[in-house]
């Protein structure tokens, strides 16, 4: 695969239709990295009775994608920064401090292994040293391999600038928790397609919020969804990983 000699602009201008098309496709859901096997806390929300329908998912949904923005989507930049210098001392310190904000066992698992699959997907798909290279990383143990650092790794070697790559993990979070809605709940297409097209309208003002933010910097604060993560480690009924 040829890399795109045509780098965008961080507004987006000169963007050429491969740039677009590369951008859709590790955007789409079907792309084999294991995300259809989380829920992002929301089939404990629907056994706890916090969400109930169309309303109460759009809220989810949204508080899940503002949670994701200030802490994986901070590190997706900072990640993008670091392949753009050439430091990877720094994408591995990003890793770490990405993985280790994880408060508990589901979110990390969650992370890794959709880190590791998009990596060695990448690795196999993008004729660049880096995605083989920090995959190897990964398989030896040396970085942890969490899934905002190597989607920053896969868009910034494809020439995605930080603000196209910052709107593919937030349209990820935001359709992986509505598309297990669809699984879980009695909505209907429409429905959840209406509240993709809602929340992802605030992706950009998120952005803004959190463009020139360190990795020091990462951090959410969604008690509630945390607290569900942790109590679906022991539920008895479970159709999703977490």
């Amino acid at each position: 695969m040829a890399i795109p000699t045509t780098m965008n602009t961080e507004e987006g201008s000169g963007r050429s239709l491969s740039e677009l098309l590369y951008l859709l496709q590790f955007a789409d859901s079907a792309l084999p990295v294991g995300g259809f096997s989380f829920s992002n806390g929301l089939e404990t929300a629907i056994q706890q009775g916090i969400v109930d329908g169309p309303a109460t998912l759009r809220t989810y949904t949204q508080t899940s994608m503002w949670q994701a923005a200030t802490s994986d989507g901070v590190a997706v930049l900072c990640a993008h920064r670091a392949v753009k210098a050439g430091d990877v001392d720094e994408l591995m310190r990003i890793d770490r401090l990405t993985y280790q904000r994880k408060l508990n066992e589901e979110t990390r698992l969650m992370t890794v292994r959709m880190g590791k699959k998009l990596c060695e997907l990448s690795a196999g798909m993008i004729e660049e040293p880096l995605p083989r290279d920090w995959f190897q990383r990964i398989k030896s143990g040396e970085t942890p391999g969490t899934h905002p650092v190597s989607l920053a790794i896969t868009l910034a070697t494809l020439g995605a600038n930080r603000r196209d790559a910052f709107g593919v993990h937030q349209y990820g979070v935001g359709n992986g928790v509505l598309s297990a809605a669809l699984r879980l709940m009695r909505i209907s297409f429409v429905d959840t397609q209406k509240i993709l097209l809602d929340v992802t309208a605030q992706v950009g003002p998120a952005y803004e919020q959190v463009a020139d933010a360190t990795v020091d910097e990462m951090a959410s604060f969604s008690p509630i969804i945390d607290i569900l993560a942790a109590v679906h480690v022991k539920g008895h009924v479970r159709m999703f990983m977490n």
